[in-house]
Formats: C-alpha cells, structure tokens, sequence
C-alpha cells in the first residue's frame, strides 16, 4: 500500500467583529469602547483580553488579534484612555492616573462579559468563561501583568494594592518594560508607575523580548525586557526574537508607522507560538511543546525560547 498522506492542516475559522461595543465607565470621564472578535464556529471558545500599547486603540494589532480569533479564541481589545484616537492631553486630571485606568479596563472587560458577548451575533453560550488569558504589547504588557499579580512600587519602594484577578489564568506579555531601578532619568520623571514588582506574579506567563529592543526608558540595554521572566515565581516561558526591536516585527498593526523592523516571518513566528502556549497553558491542546521543539530545532531559527516551572 503507499504510504498515506500527512494530514492537511486545519483550517482557519471565518473571523467576526463587533465594535464598538461600549460599556459603561462610571468615573472614567468617557465610556469604555471595545472592539469583539471571535471564530464563526466553534464552542467553549477560550478568551484573550487584549491591552494595546501607548497611543493604540481597540482597532490595533490585528496581526495577532486576527490570527488569535481564527484560531478559536474570543479576542477582547479595549480602547484605553491614552489612545490617539481620544486626545486626551497632558493637563487633563485623568492624565497621571492613566496607568490604573488601564487596569480597570481589563477588570471592567471581564465584568462586561455578557454584555460584550451578547453584542456578537451568534457568539451567546459559547463563550467558556472558565479559560480567560490577558495579553499586551509594551505598556499594554505592565498592565496585563497586573492582573497577573505584577505589583506597582511606591517611592519607597513598597508594593501597591494588589490588583490581580482570579479570573484570569494566564498571560502573554510581549515587550515588557522591567525593573524601575534602571530607568533613564526622563522615565522616572515621567512615568513614576513604571516600577513593577514581579515577585507575586505567579500566574504562568510568555514573556517575549526582542534582542534589539534598546529603550530609551532605561540605562539598561534589551535585556531590561527579560525582567519579568526572571524576577518572577512559577511557570515562565521567555521568548527571545533574534532582531527583533520594540514591534517586535510588526505586532501592532500591518504597515503600521511605529514598525521599525518589520519581518512578516517573525510576526508569523509570534502568531504560532504564542496560539500553541495560550492553548496549552488553557487546557486545550499540547501543541506547545511541539511548536517549542520545532523552533529548537531549526537551523536558522528566528527566536530562543527557555523556560521554568
């Protein structure tokens, strides 16, 4: 008999959208605007909350959005206060507060579940709100870490409140700043909230760093972006792009202006591993040790990858 033929690999489900779905945001100043994307098919579909990064809107990063929604999960993008699209400026109250307003974003996304997946034709019950993972790009990434148990130090150098959810299973963190003992002197000026903690940050996590991401933020160089996976407890993959800068190929958008490496291989490398990891780390699936291996065992590989339990 020949031998059969490999099996063809699965097919991307149709992606629906729906936004803006707005939620309302008492004490916010504006109502929280949130863009749903979701597979047409499927059921106890897993949820990813999604924290863009500065000056980004809920209409961003749909390289990975899109590719996330395809490949089964709810895609949740909230449009934060410091979003382009909504002009706040430096001398509005709201401004120095922004960091936290980001946070209750996330936790308000979570408690608006019915509301956002009602909002979806054809989503309703098949949502599994038992699988939830958050996940950001750059200050996007300090504030899913949050929710992650990540904790913002005082001027002495003490935790703040502790604002992780129980909701939450896991995160995926791409470019995301470290510890505030190395920032340059505009940082700490400017951002005095950029001072995590990771010593509570239990909850499993893909950290992703590029190794030509050298901030102006810190007096550190790419490896600032590593803080997390190292500084913290528990299960922690690092994910290390090889030349890859802050877009990290071109994470936030296709064309997008920021993109200053683009690679679309490694934006398609992102899209694999980070869909393996979410699926295994959500009892889906146990593609993650083979995407782990596959990229270990590359010739010419676009990334590192470590881990720790």
């Amino acid at each position: 008999m020949p031998p059969s033929s490999p099996a063809a690999p699965p097919v991307p489900a149709t992606v629906l959208d729906a936004a803006p779905v707005v939620l309302p945001a008492p004490g916010r100043g504006t109502d929280l605007r949130v863009r749903v994307s979701a597979p047409a098919t499927g059921d106890r579909l897993p949820v990813i909350v999604f924290s863009h990064g500065f000056g980004q809107s809920m209409n961003g990063y749909a390289p990975l959005a899109d590719h996330w929604a395809a490949e089964g999960f709810v895609v949740l993008r909230p449009t934060h206060l410091d979003s382009r699209t909504l002009g706040l400026t430096a001398d509005d109250p709201r401004t120095p507060h922004i960091w936290r307003h980001r946070v209750t974003d996330l936790t308000r996304v979570l408690d608006g579940l019915d509301v956002l997946e009602a909002a979806l034709p054809g989503l309703g019950g098949r949502v599994d709100r038992g699988r939830i993972a958050v996940a950001g790009h750059s200050w996007g990434a300090q504030t899913a870490s949050t929710l992650l148990g990540a904790r913002v130090l005082d001027a002495d150098g003490v935790p703040g409140e502790d604002l992780s959810d129980a909701r939450v299973t896991a995160g995926v963190l791409l470019a995301l700043t470290g510890l505030g003992d190395s920032l340059s002197p505009f940082a700490a000026e400017h951002f005095p909230f950029m001072r995590p903690s990771f010593a509570a940050m239990t909850a499993p996590a893909l950290v992703v760093a590029g190794d030509r991401d050298d901030s102006p933020l810190s007096t550190r160089g790419p490896d600032w972006f590593t803080d997390a996976y190292t500084h913290s407890p528990g299960s922690k993959s690092l994910l290390t792009l090889y030349g890859a800068e802050h877009s990290l190929g071109g994470v936030s958008g296709y064309e997008a202006a920021e993109t200053t490496d683009e690679d679309p291989a490694r934006v398609g490398l992102l899209q694999r591993l980070t869909t393996a990891y979410l699926r295994a780390v959500l009892g889906d699936a146990t593609g993650w040790q083979t995407a782990a291996a596959a990229l270990a065992g590359d010739p010419h590989p676009l990334g590192g990858l470590r881990s720790k339990e």
